[in-house]
């Protein structure tokens, strides 16, 4: 049976991601403050899509499954009232967020999952506005929705395990890859991403280094590695005792700001050094380093060639 889905908010993130869930089979509406802005929007990603094909992001076909799938409803009660699957993409303001959400669990089906597409707003505070507040939870792509594969899965204290599960099958059912995280401020993702540029703005402020030599490391040094290991990853093999000792000459300048992480020294202190123990944050069996390390060596030559057809970035 096909998925119906419904899509509140037809901007540039709702439209992606209804784009993302039409082109995996779902029959989805778009809704948004009036039926004038999303029938505009429903064109505008109709257009769209036909650029992707033309451009090779899009498969061929795409834009006809689009226009067969993806609908623009006359009013956000109409979107959602027989959707299995409601994902909000309004602004990011509560009150807006309370009240599309309060519109939308009186007009949907009872059993409905109901997702906020918030990067930083608490999914507890919105989950008041909500009726049968435990099929509601967060489900946080990421800029640009068709094309970036993580997505963010938040539940809130209350919502059912089950409602989890059926949010993480959906996003699967894209084709993309899914972390649960708790309702914390920032999530994972922007905690992360936002500790980052907080430290390269310092570095900017102390007159350290500028803008674009620090762009270009990033890029080319532990940025080259992230999209195929994450932090732990990384650290586990370069070797957690070699990371401990890096914290401890950070603290000669930055005690309070490069403290070393008790997880770490614990990890240290236990002998479970990452890869070349066996043991880490991930625990990859050192009998199957040297075949991390032919992955690694593949990826990393691999990318350099990706980044090398396509050139240089266009931002000067």
């Amino acid at each position: 049976m096909t998925r119906k889905v419904a899509i509140v908010g037809s901007g540039y993130m709702g439209g992606g991601i209804a784009q993302v869930l039409a082109l995996s089979g779902a029959t989805v509406a778009l809704a948004d403050v009036s039926a004038d802005v999303a029938a505009q929007n429903y064109e505008r990603l109709i257009n769209e899509s036909k650029d992707f094909v033309a451009d090779g992001l899009f498969s061929e076909g795409a834009t006809e499954k689009l226009e067969q799938h993806l609908t623009a409803a006359a009013s956000v009660e109409e979107a959602v009232a027989d959707a299995d699957f409601i994902e909000e993409a309004v602004p990011e303001v509560l009150e807006i967020k309370n009240d599309i959400h309060a519109r939308i669990s009186a007009a949907a089906k009872p059993d409905a999952i109901i997702a906020s597409n918030t990067s930083t707003i608490s999914i507890g505070e919105m989950a008041t506005s909500v009726q049968r507040p435990e099929r509601f939870l967060g489900v946080h792509f990421s800029n640009p929705s068709p094309f970036i594969p993580g997505v963010e899965i938040i539940p809130h204290a209350g919502t059912d395990k089950a409602t989890v599960e059926a949010a993480q099958e959906i996003v699967h059912s894209t084709g993309k890859e899914t972390a649960v995280v708790a309702d914390v401020t920032g999530f994972v993702l922007n905690r992360l991403q936002y500790a980052l540029f907080h430290e390269a703005t310092q570095l900017v402020e102390e007159g350290v280094a500028g803008p674009e030599d620090i762009d270009t490391l990033v890029r080319t040094t532990f940025g080259f590695r992230l999209p195929f290991f994450g932090p732990f990853a990384i650290a586990d093999m370069a070797g957690l005792d070699v990371y401990n000792f890096c914290y401890k000459s950070l603290q000669t300048d930055f005690p309070e700001r490069f403290a070393t992480p008790k997880i770490l020294s614990d990890l240290v202190e236990a002998g479970k050094l990452g890869t070349k123990s066996g043991e880490g944050f991930l625990d990859v069996p050192a009998e199957r380093t040297p075949e991390l390390i032919a992955y690694r060596n593949k990826a990393y030559v691999a990318m350099q060639k990706l980044i090398e057809d396509l050139g240089p970035a266009p931002l000067q």
